[in-house]
């Protein structure tokens, strides 16, 4: 993936607002401990996303019952705290794909309209 691939979001208002659907996407595919988490992110193409900001959401969704946590023994380092959805998550997730998709779409017709005397 090229550089001009990915999304610079470090610092924008952009992520701000698609952080917990983003967070929500990665977990929908499977639990993982915070910075994996943020591993996955990053190779999705949020290359800048910030550590801080994934911790800050995964607490956030922690504490609306949208994300459970677990701890697993590691025999090489230190434990690791897993994250995974709850049944209200994935709802959460439904509902913010769906609203994502109508919000993009909308956006697309606003920044690349149909050329005149084209059919959307």
């Amino acid at each position: 993936m090229n550089r001009s691939s990915v999304l610079s979001v470090e610092g924008t208002q952009l992520l701000k607002g698609v952080l917990d659907l983003a967070v929500l996407a990665v977990l929908a595919k499977g639990d993982g401990y915070g910075y994996d988490l943020v591993r996955r992110l990053r190779t999705a193409g949020l290359v800048d996303v910030g550590d801080a900001s994934v911790y800050g959401t995964l607490r956030r969704l922690h504490g609306t019952g949208a994300v459970t946590s677990y701890v697993v023994a590691s025999n090489t380092g230190p434990h690791r705290k897993y994250y995974g959805m709850t049944p209200a998550g994935t709802a959460e997730f439904k509902r913010q794909r769906h609203d994502w998709h109508i919000f993009s779409e909308a956006i697309g017709r606003l920044v690349d309209p149909p050329s005149p005397g084209s059919h959307p």
